[in-house]
C-alpha cells in the first residue's frame, strides 16, 4: 500500500500526496500557472527545491518572484553555480572554490592555472556569453547526496585541491549535497548546500552582468595563495537589472569620497592608513550631529563619560574580546626596555596593552566603582568613544570602514525586570534620531543565536523574547518597518535587533543595534545589590544609533548627495555681489547672519554672478544671498536656494535673516518644550 503524506498549504487546506512526490508535483497540482511559476519550496519552513521528494507530513509554501527576497537568493546562489561551469568550460584546469550570493549578485573564487595567469576584466564578455549558453540549453540541476571519502576523492581526482582540503573539514558522517548541472555522468558538478532552482533555464540570460574582477586569498588568510575572484550583478529579470545600473550610476554621483573631495570635508592618506583627517567644513557636521546626540542623550536619562585608549590585555581575556578579536587589535607592550647604546628594546615577557576596540568593557570599569543598589537602576552609561581596529588593508573603503573611529555608543545597565522597557524606550529614542537625519524609511531585524555562542539555552531564549516583546510595546514589530528574524546573525555573547535605513536612492545601511547581554556583565563580575540585599548580575544592553560617526556621516553624504538640511551645511549661506559697489552692503548682512549663528561666507570677487551661482552650487551651498546696488538701496536680497534653478525670491535683508535663523534650528530644538 502507499504510503500517503498530509501537505498542509498556506490558505489552510490540506493534500494527501503519495511518498515520492515532490513540490513540483503538489504546484502541478493546484495548476499549470503555478507550476511554471515556482522557483523553490518552504518545506516546515526551510527552503528546498522543487523538486526534492517530499518525506513527512509537512507544511508547504511555494517560492515565486512575488516572494522577492528568496527568490534573489535563489536566483543569485544559481547565477554563482553557472559561472563556475563557464569558467571551467572556457579555461580548463581553473580550480573552483566558494562562490555566495551577495546583496546585490554574487561572486566567485577562483584559482587560475599557472600559464593562464589570474583572471582580468577583458575576460569577463567571453564569460557572460558562455553562462547565457548554459542558461539556454536549460538543464536540470540536480542534488545528490554523497559521504566525505567520495567528495574529497572525486575532488583529488579531477585536480580540485581546495575543495578536498575544505570537505574534510566537515564533520564525518554528515552527508554532504553535490549538485549536477544534468544527468550525465560527465556534466557539470560542484559541492553546494542548496537550494537551486530547478532548471539553468529558469534564469533570465539579460538579468546579470559580471562587473569586476579582483585578487583574494584563499580562506581570506595573505598566508595562502591569491585567487580570482569574479563579481557579478543579479536579478530576477531585465528591468531590475537596468534599474540597478540607473541606481549605480546614481551612486557614482553620490560617492561621499568625490563630495567629500569637492566640499573640502575630509581627506585620507598613507601617512595615517584607515584613520581621516578631518577638515573644518567637515567637522562642523561632526560637531553639529554630536551636540545633537548629546541634547538627545541627555534628555532620555544617560551619564556620559570618556574612558581609557590603552587599556591591559588581561581585561580583553576576561571580557572575551582576547579571543575574538586579538588580530584585529592594535596590541602594544606596557613598558619598553631601553638601554643608552641600542635604543628600546622589546622583552618576550613584556606586559601588553592594547588600544580598545571598543567601549564595552571600559563601561563596566566604570559600573564596579562603588557599590551599586538596584535603586540607581537603570544605569545609562555613554560615550563618544574612539575606538581602533586593525582592519586588512584591502577591507579600508573612505569612511565606511576605517582602522580609527568613533561611537555614539552607550550600556544600559538593568534589572530582569527593565529590561524590555529599556529597550523600547531606545526603540522610540532611535526612531527620532533617524528621522531628525531624514530616514523616513527603515527595518528593524532581529539576529539570532549563533552556532557557536557563550550562555545557556535558556539565557538565549529569554533575551531573544524579550527584544521581540520591546519592539512590540514600541510599535515597530510591524510589516511597515520591515521586521524579521535573522537566524545565526547575533553576537558571540548576545542577541541583537539591528536597524536598517533605506536612503534617497534605495539602497541600504545596517547602523543602530541594541544587544541584550547576559554573559559579559558576569566574565567581568559586575554586580548590584538588590532589594534582597544579595548581590545580583545586571543585564547590560549595548547600543549605538549611528554605529561610528565616520561611517554614519559617509551614509548622509550619500544620501543627500552632499546638500545637507540647512542645519547640518558646513556652509550655510553665502552673500555674493552682483557689483563691487555692493561690497560694504554685503559684508554688513553677512555681519548679521553670523551674529544670529549662520555660518557664512561672502564672495566679492569680480566675476559674473552666474560664475558664482554655478560654483557655490558645485560646493553645495543651500543659500546663495544675492546682493548689487539697487539691494544695497533697498536693504534687500534675493535669496537663491540650491537645486531650485534660476527661481530666486526678493526679500528685505532682515526678514531674510530671521527666516534663515529659524531655519537653521536643528530638529530637536524645533520640538514643543524646546526654544
Amino acid at each position: 500500500m502507499t504510503k500517503m503524506f498530509k501537505i498542509s498549504l498556506p490558505d489552510g487546506s490540506v493534500r494527501e500526496v503519495p511518498e515520492g512526490s515532490t513540490p513540483a508535483d503538489v504546484a502541478a497540482a493546484i495548476g499549470p500557472g503555478l507550476a511554471k511559476a515556482a522557483l523553490a519550496a518552504k518545506i516546515d519552513g526551510e527552503l528546498r527545491d522543487l523538486n526534492r521528494p517530499i518525506e513527512a507530513d509537512s507544511s508547504l509554501a511555494l517560492v515565486t518572484s512575488r516572494d522577492e527576497k528568496e527568490a534573489l537568493e535563489l536566483v543569485r546562489h544559481d547565477f554563482a553555480h553557472i559561472l563556475a561551469e563557464a569558467v571551467q568550460n572556457l579555461f580548463p584546469g581553473t580550480q573552483i572554490t566558494f562562490g555566495p550570493a551577495t546583496d546585490d549578485g554574487f561572486y566567485y573564487d577562483f584559482a587560475p592555472t599557472a600559464d593562464r595567469g589570474p583572471f582580468t576584466e577583458e575576460d569577463l564578455p567571453a564569460i557572460e556569453e558562455e553562462m547565457r549558453r548554459i542558461i539556454a540549453a536549460d538543464k536540470p540541476l540536480v542534488r545528490e547526496v554523497w559521504d566525505r571519502a567520495r567528495v574529497r576523492q572525486f575532488f583529488l581526482d579531477h585536480g580540485e585541491s581546495f575543495k578536498a582540503e575544505w570537505v574534510m573539514e566537515l564533520p564525518e558522517g554528515e552527508p554532504i549535497t553535490m549538485y549536477k548541472t544534468g544527468h550525465g555522468e560527465a556534466d557539470w558538478i560542484d559541492l553546494c548546500r542548496g537550494p537551486h532552482l530547478a532548471s539553468t533555464g529558469k534564469l533570465d540570460p539579460q538579468a546579470f552582468k559580471l562587473t569586476r574582477v579582483s585578487g583574494a586569498y584563499w580562506r581570506g588568510d595573505p598566508k595562502n595563495p591569491m585567487l580570482s575572484r569574479i563579481y557579478g550583478t543579479a536579478w530576477l529579470n531585465k528591468k531590475q537589472l537596468d534599474a540597478y545600473v540607473v541606481r549605480l550610476e546614481e551612486a557614482g554621483k553620490r560617492d561621499h569620497r568625490k563630495i567629500g573631495q569637492e566640499m573640502d570635508l575630509f581627506h585620507l592618506q598613507a601617512e595615517a592608513h584607515g584613520s581621516v583627517f578631518w577638515h573644518p567644513n567637515g567637522y562642523i557636521i561632526w560637531r553639529e550631529l554630536e551636540a545633537y546626540m548629546r541634547r538627545r542623550i541627555d534628555a532620555a536619562g544617560y551619564d556620559e563619560v570618556k574612558t581609557p585608549q590603552l587599556m591591559d590585555a588581561r581585561q580583553w581575556e576576561k571580557s572575551g574580546h582576547w579571543g575574538k578579536y586579538r588580530e584585529n587589535m592594535f596590541v602594544v607592550p606596557d613598558e619598553i626596555p631601553s638601554t643608552e647604546d641600542e635604543g628600546p628594546v622589546l622583552t618576550g615577557d613584556a606586559d601588553l596593552m592594547a588600544l580598545k576596540p571598543m567601549n564595552c568593557p571600559a563601561h563596566i570599569l566604570i559600573f564596579k566603582q562603588g557599590i551599586k543598589s538596584y535603586r540607581e537602576l537603570p544605569l545609562r552609561i555613554y560615550e563618544n568613544g574612539c575606538c581602533h581596529r586593525n582592519e586588512p588593508h584591502g577591507a579600508l573603503h573612505g569612511l565606511m570602514r576605517v582602522r580609527q573611529f568613533t561611537q555614539d555608543d552607550a550600556h544600559i545597565f538593568c534589572t530582569d525586570d527593565q529590561l524590555v522597557d529599556e529597550v523600547r524606550d531606545f526603540c522610540l529614542l532611535s526612531d527620532r534620531v533617524y528621522r531628525d537625519l531624514g530616514f523616513e524609511s527603515y527595518a528593524i531585524k532581529l539576529a539570532l543565536r549563533p552556532e557557536k555562542r557563550a550562555g545557556t539555552d535558556e539565557q538565549w531564549d529569554r533575551a531573544e523574547q524579550e527584544l521581540r516583546d520591546a519592539v512590540k510595546a514600541a510599535g515597530f514589530a510591524t510589516e511597515q518597518y520591515g521586521w524579521e528574524e535573522l537566524p545565526g546573525e547575533g553576537a558571540f555573547y548576545a542577541p541583537k535587533l539591528e536597524w536598517h535605513l533605506t536612503d534617497a536612492i534605495g539602497r541600504t545601511w545596517q547602523v543602530g543595534t541594541i544587544q541584550a547581554d547576559r554573559v559579559m556583565p558576569g566574565l567581568l563580575d559586575a554586580a548590584f545589590v538588590g532589594e534582597d540585599g544579595e548581590k545580583h548580575t545586571p543585564v547590560m544592553l549595548h547600543r549605538a544609533i549611528f554605529g561610528s560617526y565616520e561611517r554614519f556621516i559617509g551614509i548622509l553624504i550619500e544620501h543627500y548627495a552632499g546638500k545637507f538640511p540647512l542645519w547640518l551645511a558646513p556652509v550655510q549661506a553665502v552673500v555674493a555681489t552682483i557689483v563691487s559697489e555692493a561690497d560694504d552692503y554685503a559684508r554688513e548682512v553677512a555681519a548679521k547672519l553670523a551674529a544670529r549663528g549662520i555660518r557664512v561666507e561672502t564672495d566679492l570677487r569680480n566675476e559674473k554672478i552666474n560664475y558664482k551661482v554655478r560654483e557655490h552650487s558645485l560646493a553645495k551651498v543651500p543659500l546663495l544671498l544675492v546682493v548689487g546696488k539697487r539691494e544695497a538701496d533697498e536693504g534687500s536680497v534675493a535669496i537663491r536656494r540650491l537645486g531650485s534653478d534660476d527661481h530666486q525670491k526678493m526679500m528685505s535683508a532682515d526678514d531674510a535673516i530671521e527666516a534663515i535663523a529659524a531655519e537653521i534650528v536643528p530638529p530637536d530644538l524645533r520640538e514643543p518644550g524646546n526654544s
